[in-house]
């Protein structure tokens, strides 16, 4: 009976789902979310400051791609780590009344941000790169987004893929070729 409970209670702890808690906003919290003024040229410097990138997720409350996400994604350790090492990630409400500071100067709450940013659906990731063109919003200066849920091998080769700058390298291997390319190597579908 002591072994069943044992295995039981490392079952339940072991389990995805219990890795995401939900915030008051009912939105899922994770220990790498930063909790910033959402003063946007302030976080891309403290992201620069630390080495690492800006990563813009924006979510909702009671969205199941979002608690797919992290539930079965961002908890993986290859995941979860790759992200505390390299971003620098700010989360953002899709319907949020916070007032936030683009970096093109404009002061507006987290739901216009989003509507002038043209993003429909949750959870989307907006990638900044290190330096921002005065007058460009996030949508404007992002090097890429990831609009939507992905399985752990997309998302791992989309965070990668900006990490590692690959869309300023030259060549034809855009992310599709580059994710396919990965694919191929890990001799997974993904």
């Amino acid at each position: 009976m002591t072994r069943l409970l044992t295995l039981i209670t490392a079952l339940f702890l072991a389990c995805p789902a219990l890795a995401a808690e939900i915030g008051d906003d009912g939105l899922h919290k994770t220990g790498w979310m930063r909790d910033t003024f959402k003063d946007l040229p302030a976080d891309l410097d403290e992201a620069n400051a630390e080495g690492k990138r800006l990563m813009i997720l924006v979510e909702q409350r009671g969205c199941i791609y979002c608690a797919r996400m992290h539930e079965n994604v961002f908890p993986r350790p290859e995941i979860d780590s790759y992200i505390r090492d390299n971003f620098f990630v700010v989360q953002m409400n899709l319907h949020g009344d916070t007032e936030i500071t683009d970096f093109d100067g404009e002061s507006l709450t987290e739901k216009q941000a989003v509507r002038k940013w043209g993003l429909l659906f949750t959870p989307s990731a907006l990638f900044l790169p290190e330096e921002v063109s005065a007058g460009q919003s996030a949508a404007d200066a992002a090097v890429a987004l990831m609009p939507g849920a992905f399985e752990a091998g997309t998302t791992l080769d989309m965070l990668t893929w900006v990490n590692e700058k690959r869309y300023d390298l030259d060549g034809d291997e855009d992310f599709q070729r580059y994710h396919a390319r990965r694919i191929k190597e890990r001799g997974t579908p993904d």
